[in-house]
């Protein structure tokens, strides 16, 4: 690829990494030393055979970053360069870029940032890629050194710290819409499920359940709906780790885990997950 073209690509994916550097590291400087040196190395590499160039290039970000963050944990060091004050304050300190400004303004909370401090770097760089940029636990496991599974695991683990730290979330209400889910899904409701989805919602199924014929990746609501309606009428109400989810299980084993991440009143992502591994380890307590 000619030199020139790299530039560009590289360019049009900076803001993004630098978002990503960003939320792992809580540092613009280390964060843009980050980013550069994904440039570096993205001239020194051979990528006549990548095919998704942003992909790769967030890869490799998040290598420097956990490599950058096990560094930082042996030294003890705080590097963290935001005004703790206010969001607003820690927008001010990013470079100014309008579409990086945007996304901090809408989703990069001081609380945050200060719970992400205290994980371990795979647990952190897990939860940010997964729970933050949507980066399948396919991809994730690779950069951590760990199978898939045990990538979704130190998300799971990253998570409930979080939350922890903030304001609890409200279980019944999250219970009431996995069963407005799962009615709406045994109803043939598109209406229905369209309306408990949120607009950028995203489906993963794990390597196991695309083997049974599921798509590993469906975006929008529409989309996840139709996939849905009619259907899910043998899985039961569950809790997965203790969080509101659904289970199809045979003579009372589970052997599908519908795990469902929800914001607000919405639902923004469900996990397909049936890697025995991963059944092995969860914790599932059936409902009904």
């Amino acid at each position: 690829m000619p030199s020139d073209q790299l530039t560009d690509l590289f360019e049009a994916n900076r803001p993004r990494l630098r978002m990503v550097a960003y939320r792992m590291l809580g540092s613009t400087a280390e964060a843009e030393d980050a980013v550069q040196e994904a440039w570096l190395r993205l001239n020194r590499a051979d990528t006549a055979d990548v095919e998704n160039l942003a992909g790769w290039l967030t890869t490799v970000v998040s290598r420097v970053c956990l490599d950058m963050l096990r560094s930082r944990k042996s030294r003890r060091e705080d590097p963290w360069d935001v005004d703790f004050g206010s969001i607003a304050g820690a927008a001010d300190d990013l470079p100014l870029d309008p579409e990086h400004e945007a996304v901090v303004a809408d989703s990069v909370g001081t609380a945050l940032l200060v719970v992400l401090q205290t994980l371990e770097p795979a647990e952190r760089l897990a939860f940010v890629l997964h729970d933050l940029f949507a980066i399948p636990f396919d991809e994730i496991g690779p950069i951590v050194d760990r199978t898939p599974t045990a990538a979704r695991q130190l998300a799971s683990r990253a998570r409930r710290r979080v939350q922890g730290a903030s304001a609890a979330p409200d279980r019944a209400r999250q219970r009431e819409i996995v069963d407005a889910f799962l009615a709406a899904s045994k109803g043939g409701d598109m209406a229905g499920l369209i309306a408990l989805l949120d607009p950028n919602v995203q489906l993963h199924a794990d390597a196991t359940v695309v083997a049974f014929g599921s798509a590993a990746l469906t975006r929008g609501p529409v989309a996840v709906a139709e996939t849905f309606s009619g259907r899910a009428r043998t899985a039961e109400p569950a809790t997965i780790d203790g969080e509101p989810g659904l289970v199809w299980a045979q003579g009372g084993s589970p052997r599908v885990v519908f795990a469902f991440t929800i914001a607000g009143d919405k639902i923004v992502a469900i996990d397909l997950l049936a890697d025995p591994d991963y059944l092995a380890e969860v914790e599932v307590t059936m409902l009904s």
